[in-house]
């Protein structure tokens, strides 16, 4: 089959809207009929769905059959219908391709039908059914970690087939939310402009190489999602959301014995956590993705939370790394730098900033780095891939560190709220992390 990348998608998107193509409607119909939006709410906005038309011969075989498998949904593994971005990031079809299917019909005037309480239909059928669905069914579990995520690794990122979560799944594992967020964020812009799903696909996702330059579109998905959808908006949907279940012959049953103050109080929660993990938290690559040899030895605890932070640059690379291919390799040859030459266990930083938009997992939050000689296990080291001597990070670099990575690991109990921050010169002979990001830092929270 071809790779399970976005590329392949905009392909067989692009063949299905040619001119010459042989089923009617639009692609997001057909993704329904194949079964990409087929739960309770979904069928309560947009109806149920069309018949299966016969294999398009507009398509490949393999094309149809990935199609096919991309969009047969599977409560029990949502990991199948789901593909890699350019951008490193993994996306699950179903809620992209429906939020996009109520974009088009809102901009096309369609006669959404009447539900009571009254519900937004983008998110209904992007978030806030899985996401009401998923903290109704956890309500006597453990918090976000029974709900939300995990991520997961592809088994080759050049030739994507297989996607693994990396520990047990939840109705919302990273790539429907990553999904849903992409489904919101597009199907807002066709309400209003409507253009060729093959080339609005292709200008968010960068595809076809056009991330090679600059970082796209979907690289901004977190802050795009939070400017669009304040939590306030995000819990009165799931809450309406809710009450629109009770009435549904299929879920009815589920929410029997839910009272309405148990209800606001789940939409809540859902809304609360959803925030702090997709749209707060900066995304981290995970070391599988970015292709990590495996650890040498046998890693130490950490002691959280911890009370310091330390600021590094890499020097070396000395160009800062702008695409998901470019920030893997830089990794990689750390790793291989650290390894190999320096004779450490394993990379030393705790994270690596990209300016791709991305933070890239190191030792991570619960092992001991090699990054500060001496404090390596008090704080965490976080260091920018380039030589920022002279110049700065781009302002997104800095603020993915600054305004989300250290607030996160504060309300996540990983760093202490009166946490220290310093540069790596502050403890030891060097001139890391440069002079420019030094002065930029001594602006920051926790700066000593």
């Amino acid at each position: 089959l071809p790779p399970r990348h976005m590329d392949s998608v905009v392909r067989i998107v692009e063949a299905l809207e040619s001119t010459d193509h042989d089923f009617t409607g639009t692609v997001p119909e057909l993704a329904r009929a194949l079964g990409g939006c087929s739960t309770p709410g979904c069928r309560a906005v947009l109806g149920e769905p069309p018949d299966v038309p016969p294999a398009p011969r507009t398509l490949s075989r393999e094309q149809w059959l990935l199609f096919t498998q991309l969009l047969h949904q599977d409560a029990a593994a949502p990991e199948r219908g789901v593909v890699l971005a350019p951008d490193g990031s993994t996306v699950a079809l179903g809620p992209l391709l429906a939020g996009i299917e109520v974009g088009l019909k809102r901009a096309a005037g369609w006669p959404f039908p009447t539900v009571e309480p009254p519900i937004d239909a983008l998110y209904a059928v992007t978030i806030t059914e899985v996401l009401g669905t998923s903290f109704l069914l956890a309500r006597d579990g453990a918090g976000n970690r029974t709900t939300l995520g995990p991520d997961g690794c592809w088994d080759d990122v050049d030739d994507p087939q297989n996607y693994t979560l990396l520990g047990p799944p939840s109705p919302i594992p990273d790539a429907v939310a990553n999904g849903a967020m992409d489904g919101v964020l597009l199907g807002a812009h066709l309400a209003q402009a409507p253009v060729p799903l093959a080339d609005l696909l292709r200008g968010y996702y960068g595809t076809d190489n056009g991330t090679e330059k600059e970082r796209p579109p979907s690289s901004y998905r977190r802050q795009d999602f939070g400017v669009l959808t304040g939590p306030g908006k995000l819990e009165e949907e799931v809450a309406a959301m809710l009450r629109v279940l009770r009435v549904l012959p299929p879920t009815q049953e589920l929410l029997e014995d839910v009272g309405p103050e148990e209800v606001v109080a789940i939409a809540r929660q859902a809304a609360q956590d959803f925030t702090e993990v997709y749209v707060e938290c900066p995304a981290i690559v995970p070391r599988c993705m970015w292709g990590a040899r495996p650890y040498r030895g046998t890693p130490k605890p950490l002691t959280l939370p911890l009370g310091s932070v330390y600021i590094h640059h890499t020097f070396i690379p000395s160009a800062p790394c702008r695409t998901f291919t470019a920030c893997a390799g830089d990794m990689r040859a750390m790793q291989r730098f650290h390894q190999d030459t320096r004779g450490w266990d394993d990379i030393g930083y705790s994270f690596v900033v990209g300016s791709d938009g991305y933070l890239y997992q190191g030792r991570g939050w619960h092992w001991v780095g090699a990054h500060t000689k001496g404090y390596n296990s008090k704080g965490y080291g976080v260091s920018y891939v380039g030589d920022f001597s002279a110049t700065l990070p781009d302002p997104d670099a800095i603020a993915l560190v600054r305004d989300r990575l250290l607030p996160c690991a504060v309300r996540t109990g990983r760093l202490h709220r009166n946490y220290t921050l310093r540069g790596h010169r502050q403890m030891g002979r060097t001139d890391c992390p440069g002079n420019s990001l030094f002065h930029e830092i001594e602006t920051w929270h926790g700066f000593k």
